[in-house]
């Protein structure tokens, strides 16, 4: 890293976000020019397709403490945050969104928290301005259930906004999980945290990035990376259909010599209606758990730059 004596670095993914950057540069500019610290701006690119990358580089060039990543292609949100972080040289580090719904005016409160002895300060929402219902309602539920099934206190009705110390990032670059899902790791972390509350806005141009589909695997990731609840879930769902199913057996047996039924009937009820469906249940919960013991086994790394202008 290029600079010890850093105070603040304020970390930024960016996917397709042409037209926000200037906007968004201009309003954290003017807010950290007013708190007389020596900051600089990590802008990650996350594999872009529209001029964010553009206009990243002339920013950057007019201003020598904005610094940028770019991805060789789009490694997704939580990996850019990763990257970022990973590679910022402040004593303490901001992470917001690119698109404009994190007020950098929230920065200067954050860190004077910071600075009354929190590790942590995360931004908890009290309004979300331009999201319709059905992503409240998710967002919202989600957050609740994790906090139930989890073994460590994640905040609810937060994101990824908040300041860190820089004793945080260095625990959480050691930590090894492809499917990162950063606002949990950090909470396992520990050490002292605390919240400030804010409304958080709606984006400034352009539409979310972070569709339904995305948010269900943010969701998978969450839960699988902090919770063996799913399996338990597989295992009691197990026990409860085994016990229907020798309920069925009575009853199948009973029809076969007592009663009336189809040739292969007795067999086809108990075999098709329960047991292959819980299997199939079972198979994919594995499943998820599976696959991400294997992405961590192949040890590849979290994400590919193809030019940046910090130095290793």
């Amino acid at each position: 890293m290029s600079d010890k004596n850093i105070q603040l670095s304020v970390v930024v993914p960016l996917f397709n976000e042409e037209d926000n950057v200037d906007a968004l540069f201009s309003r954290i500019q003017t807010v950290l020019g007013e708190m007389n610290l020596t900051t600089e701006i990590i802008f990650v690119n996350d594999g872009s397709k529209d001029k964010t990358l553009a206009k990243v580089f002339l920013i950057a060039r007019e201003h020598s403490w904005v610094k940028y990543i770019d991805f060789s292609r789009n490694f997704g949100h939580q990996l850019a945050i990763f990257a970022g972080i990973e590679r910022a040289s402040g004593t303490h580090i901001v992470v917001m969104d690119g698109d404009g719904q994190d007020p950098p005016e929230c920065i200067p409160e954050l860190y004077e928290k910071a600075l009354s002895g929190f590790e942590v300060v995360y931004a908890k929402r009290r309004k979300r301005k331009g999201e319709n219902f059905m992503k409240k309602f998710t967002a919202k539920m989600f957050y609740r259930i994790l906090a139930r099934i989890t073994q460590i206190e994640i905040p609810v009705d937060t994101g990824d906004f908040r300041i860190i110390h820089h004793k945080i990032r260095d625990i959480l670059v050691t930590m090894p999980e492809q499917h990162k899902y950063i606002r949990g790791q950090i909470s396992w972390i520990g050490f002292n945290q605390t919240f400030i509350e804010y409304d958080r806005d709606e984006r400034m141009h352009g539409e979310t990035k972070f569709t339904y589909k995305k948010m269900m695997r943010f969701a998978l990731d969450g839960i699988s990376s902090f919770s063996t609840w799913p399996l338990k879930v597989a295992t009691i769902t197990g026990f409860v259909v085994s016990g229907i199913s020798f309920m069925l057996i009575l009853y199948s047996l009973y029809q076969k010599f007592f009663g009336y039924t189809e040739r292969g009937w007795t067999s086809m009820q108990i075999s098709i209606l329960f047991l292959g469906g819980i299997q199939l249940i079972g198979i994919g919960i594995l499943g998820e758990y599976l696959g991400r013991v294997s992405d961590n086994v192949k040890n590849r790394p979290h994400y590919i730059i193809r030019n940046t202008n910090l130095d290793e």
